[in-house]
């Protein structure tokens, strides 16, 4: 499939689309849509790639993506089946006023926030079983819990998944080269990356592929680069396995110096990289 706005397959005579990933990757090619899409990650690992930012995930994992929002999910490659559980609905799913309607006032700024997307914080028990349970309910049942499942969202903590929502969506054209880009750069952000290599990847010359990634991320190029390369050594640091040292991680991470590795980390996480690993040991202890 292009890599292009396109339409969920809705199923004949349902307004809620609700799908079941079981495979052993994810459909991994950028892509954006209208609807809202509301995802539980089962069971699977990887990093989650929205507009302008990168997101790690794991079991259990609750995800909103807001609608025409460019993203992709990365799981990692495993002997086992990955599994996600998705949601697609619109603000018109029920008609073109139907969550204007003053009894559902309270579920506006949902709406609101959905459109820059966010990953639900803390205890995500209820919402884990009300998405279990969807893809098994008849009509009735399935839209009472759809509602359930909107009054949870709406007291849930929350962290903001983008801050650059684009005004305009995304074309053909513009998709392929995105795709093309995020295609190389997960494959290959352990090794070194330069300008001129990526840029011909997308057969565009240093500067205009600079202006071209930016207009369409509201980020650098490198920016994007050292934000996946610092995620992806989270995942490494929070498996808290003491397997691989902070110098291996930042090797397997894609930073040729250490220093740089640290420098970068604070800069993005707040805190060194041993320092990190040391509050993910503590939280899975307590």
């Amino acid at each position: 499939m292009k890599v292009h706005p396109f339409q969920i397959p809705k199923p004949l005579h349902q307004n809620l689309i609700v799908q079941v990933d079981r495979e052993m990757v994810f459909y991994d090619k950028l892509h954006q849509h209208a609807e809202i899409q509301l995802t539980l990650i089962v069971k699977a690992k990887g990093k989650l790639i929205v507009g302008d930012s990168i997101h790690p995930f794991e079991d259990g994992d609750f995800f909103v993506i807001g609608p025409h929002s460019p993203h992709l999910f990365k799981n990692d490659s495993t002997d086992e089946m990955a599994h996600r559980i998705s949601l697609f609905f619109t603000e018109t799913t029920f008609g073109e006023s139907f969550f204007e309607l003053p009894d559902l006032e309270e579920l506006h700024p949902l709406f609101n926030v959905s459109k820059e997307g966010f990953q639900v914080l803390g205890d995500t028990k209820d919402i884990q079983n009300a998405m279990k349970q969807l893809p098994n309910l008849q009509k009735l049942e399935r839209f009472i819990c759809f509602f359930n499942l909107l009054k949870n969202l709406c007291y849930a903590d929350k962290k903001t998944l983008t801050n650059f929502v684009s005004s305009k969506k995304m074309g053909s054209s513009q998709g392929e080269r995105m795709q093309t880009i995020f295609d190389y750069v997960v494959t290959h952000f352990q090794n070194e990356i330069n300008l001129d290599t990526v840029s011909s990847k997308v057969h565009m010359t240093p500067n205009a592929f600079c202006k071209f990634f930016k207009q369409h991320t509201n980020k650098t190029f490198f920016q994007f680069l050292i934000e996946l390369r610092i995620e992806h050594a989270c995942q490494l640091l929070n498996r808290g396995d003491d397997q691989n040292s902070i110098l291996e991680i930042s090797e397997q991470s894609g930073f040729s110096s250490i220093s740089n590795f640290n420098r970068q980390f604070k800069k993005l996480k707040g805190v060194i990289p041993s320092r990190f690993a040391a509050q993910q040991k503590n939280k899975k202890s307590t």
